[in-house]
């Protein structure tokens, strides 16, 4: 376990403008209040923040510079909704475009990919790199949930970004096949073609099947089985170059299981401890027509994005 040091102001600048980040902590000086949509905060969140996004930015340079195979940063608020001059779903700054910069600025840094299996759309890193051709970015989440209404299937990016955001919708209900589906013909396939540098992971635990703020089916394997996969992904392009930055979850009797597990994975050391839900929610995991309906969903978007 290592901690960090608050973000500077000139890594934050690379993103947020002056203006934004001023407002942001005047309001924080101020006693807190709503910053953005779903996005309020309390006295002292603007150094939280910082803290949050510095933590991310060590455990990238760590890894960089091959203090440690991979690493995971357990920093909160979470980034992936925030846009560059607007919070937003508990985002106050967009932690891992923060890290990106600082480390192609800094540390030399080239092709970066970015997975986000949180359950809601990483409109943030979107935005951020729409125009982009060095970063790819991937979302997974559940269709129409959050920003509410969003599946973003048609998104693609745009100029020379064109090709390099990729979204993939999931339907509300989905479980552990479709998630490992989407891994294996989309996702996967995207990370061989791109050859990324380093590949970060937006990791959200909110597509789990208790988290009160989306209906998808997860459990703890399906996000030992995720880390995995893009694990063996890592050591084959980049070598082994992963780092998770944390995102959502709200379940708070489960989640530690999901986090747990993503760990265990990530250092190779099984625990003894045993998720107590995990027989209970695989049984509740969707039938075959459903599977088939989605899989039939994920066949067509992989074939749109040429896989």
């Amino acid at each position: 376990l290592l901690s960090a040091e608050c973000a500077e102001e000139e890594d934050l600048l690379r993103i947020h403008p002056a203006h934004y980040l001023q407002r942001f902590k005047q309001l924080s000086d101020n006693g807190g209040g709503m910053l953005g949509e779903e996005a309020p905060l309390g006295p002292g969140s603007y150094e939280i923040a910082k803290l949050s996004a510095g933590l991310a930015c060590a455990a990238v340079e760590a890894v960089l510079k091959g203090a440690l195979d991979n690493a995971y940063s357990l920093s909160r608020p979470p980034g992936h909704h925030c846009l560059p001059d607007q919070s937003m779903g508990f985002c106050f700054l967009a932690n891992i475009p923060i890290v990106i910069e600082r480390a192609q600025a800094k540390l030399g840094l080239g092709k970066v990919a970015v997975i986000d299996w949180d359950v809601h759309h990483g409109n943030g890193t979107q935005h951020i790199y729409w125009q982009r051709d060095d970063v790819l970015t991937i979302s997974l989440h559940q269709d129409g949930c959050f920003p509410a209404g969003y599946a973003g299937e048609q998104d693609r990016g745009q100029g020379a970004g064109y090709g390099y955001n990729l979204n993939i919708p999931l339907l509300a209900g989905a479980g552990d096949d479709g998630y490992q589906y989407a891994m294996q013909q989309i996702v996967i396939p995207a990370l061989e073609r791109f050859k990324p540098e380093l590949i970060i992971i937006a990791c959200g635990y909110d597509a789990n099947a208790l988290d009160p703020l989306a209906r998808m089916q997860l459990h703890s394997d399906s996000f030992r089985a995720m880390t995995a996969s893009v694990q063996s992904a890592a050591d084959r392009l980049c070598g082994g170059k992963l780092v998770m930055v944390h995102e959502g979850g709200y379940a708070e009797a489960y989640v530690p299981f999901c986090g747990l597990a993503v760990m265990e994975s990530l250092s190779g050391i099984r625990t003894e401890v045993q998720d107590p839900l995990l027989g209970f929610i695989q049984q509740q995991q969707p039938r075959d027509a459903f599977n088939q309906f989605q899989r039939a969903a994920l066949d067509r978007l992989a074939r749109e994005f040429g896989f």
